[in-house]
């Protein structure tokens, strides 16, 4: 896929909360792209889910305290706050507030 700062910071999110393998920015002819490998649990992808909340034309904020568990816990939301892209359950830790760009189950 087209590289973006955005979609390589959620990949890595992804990627530390083991629903990717591998993540990598690969540069070819000054144009960059992003390759991500999905893990599977017994031929079956770990990511079932996932829904864009955040969109050009309508953007969505939260709060620290709005923030709620997805799927009651067994899925993340991936929050851009002020310092930097996590997942919901960081961002509340850390009393961050910010867009809340997407939700996987």
């Amino acid at each position: 896929m087209p590289h973006s700062n955005l979609k390589e910071a959620a990949a890595k999110v992804l990627q530390k909360e083991k629903y990717l393998g591998e993540v990598k920015v690969v540069e070819k002819n000054k144009k960059k792209t992003l390759s991500c490998y999905l893990l599977y649990k017994d031929n079956v992808p770990t990511i079932e889910h996932i829904q864009r909340i955040s969109k050009p034309g309508r953007r969505v904020y939260k709060g620290a305290d709005e923030l709620r568990p997805t799927l009651g816990g067994y899925g993340i939301t991936i929050i851009s706050t002020s310092k930097g892209v996590m997942t919901g359950l960081e961002a509340k830790k850390k009393k961050l507030g910010g867009e809340v760009v997407c939700e996987v189950w």
